[in-house]
This record gives structure tokens, sequence and C-alpha cells, in this order.
């Protein structure tokens, strides 16, 4: 069916290799599928002036100049805003043992993930899940909520964040490092979201640093 009205919409990764990249190919497809004018851009320069500017898996903030193009401009943040604003609030989550993380679908002004929210929603995980099913399970629910709000931005009404804001910090190679004396029950939420490519968990024993990954397989 398609909509009463097209509209114009951008969605910004703003780096081509980040791990949202084929989602964002993906919610690109599915926007123009149900009949609005959506294109997918991995630099600022190229935002149009439009209606919806989706600003997903981003790197950097936005300035007026670029907020001020279109209408809405939207980011999808994995925890329950104000709590854990900032960086990598899934992994630092995960890390604190919650397998129900609250999802939160805002519009972005030039605080750091301090604007009206429209949506809040929660990704469930089974506690066995490692960095790329990780992912993926949110990448999967980050396009849901964005063609939920495309689908209803006529009923949805924007509502203040309430509460006192907490923040998680950027994740530095020194998060990564694990302490060989605990064990595997105790390190297992770090090493499944760990990177195994980009960024191993290490460890220090006998004065040399040693790289641990972990691979989910099936052995009869």
């Amino acid at each position: 069916m398609k909509p009463k009205s097209k509209l114009i919409i951008t969605i910004l990764v703003d780096n081509k290799k980040s791990w949202f990249d084929k989602f964002a190919n993906y919610l690109n497809s599915e926007i123009k599928k149900i009949g609005h004018d959506s294109v997918y851009v991995n630099d600022k320069e190229n935002i149009r002036e439009g209606d919806v500017c989706f600003l997903l898996s981003c790197t950097k903030i936005l300035s007026k100049k670029y907020l001020n193009l279109n209408k809405y401009n939207i980011v999808i943040h994995a925890s329950d805003l104000p709590i854990g604003k900032g960086f990598s609030p899934l992994q630092w989550q995960i890390l604190e043992g919650k397998n129900d993380i609250p999802i939160t679908l805002f519009n972005a002004g030039e605080e750091l993930d301090a604007g009206d929210y429209f949506i809040k929603d929660t990704l469930k995980y089974e506690g066995h899940e490692l960095l790329d099913e990780l992912r993926e399970k949110m990448g999967k629910k980050i396009n849901e909520m964005a063609i939920t709000f495309i689908q209803e931005i006529n009923s949805l009404r924007a509502k203040k964040q309430e509460g006192n804001s907490t923040f998680y910090s950027r994740r530095t190679r020194a998060d990564d490092l694990i302490d060989p004396s605990k064990s595997i029950n105790e390190l297992f939420n770090h090493l499944r979201i760990a990177d195994n490519d980009k960024f191993p968990v290490y460890f220090k024993y006998l004065g040399y640093s040693y790289i641990l990954k972990i691979e989910k397989v099936n052995i009869e």
C-alpha cells in the first residue's frame, strides 16, 4: 500500500565500514518499497533537505547546520534514555549482566543523546549470543523501529526524557583487558562483546600479553 504522502528520507551511517552498513542498505530498500524517497549516505555533506534523517550507528554529533536540513533527525540508542547516554551502551550493559536491553528512538539535538523520544522498546537476549549475534538482533530491531516511526509519523507524539542522566564512556583498548585468574563463567559476558578481528580481549601473563578469541561451534 502506498503512503498518503511521500516522505523524503536520508539514512546516514558516517562510517562505511560500520557493522550497521548491511542493515542500512536493507532499511533503505524497505523504505523505498513502502513508497518513500530514501537514500543511504556515508557523508553528512550528502544529507538532503527533507522530512527525516536517520542517524544510525554514527560516531559524530551533527551540528545545527545539518540538523536543520530535516524536520526529524532520528537516532536509535540502546538504552533507556536518559539512562545510558554515550558510547557502546549495548556492550556496557551486557558486561553488567543484562540480557533485556532497552532501546530508545529519539529526535537528535546538538547535545549528546538529549532529544525528545518517540518510541521505547526492548531487545531481548538469551545470554549465549556473541557479538555478531548481538548485533544481528539489534540491527533488525533498529530497522523495525525505524519503519514503525515512518509508518506512524503523523500519530506519534514526542515525550521529554525524564530523570537523571547517566553516561557510558567510549571504550578503549584497556577495556578489553581481562583477568586470567577469573573463571570462564566470570569472563563470559566480556568474551561475548569482544570483536575477535578488531579488538579481541587480551590478558597478561608471565610478562607477556596474549589475545583470546571466542567462537560458537557445534560439537557432537
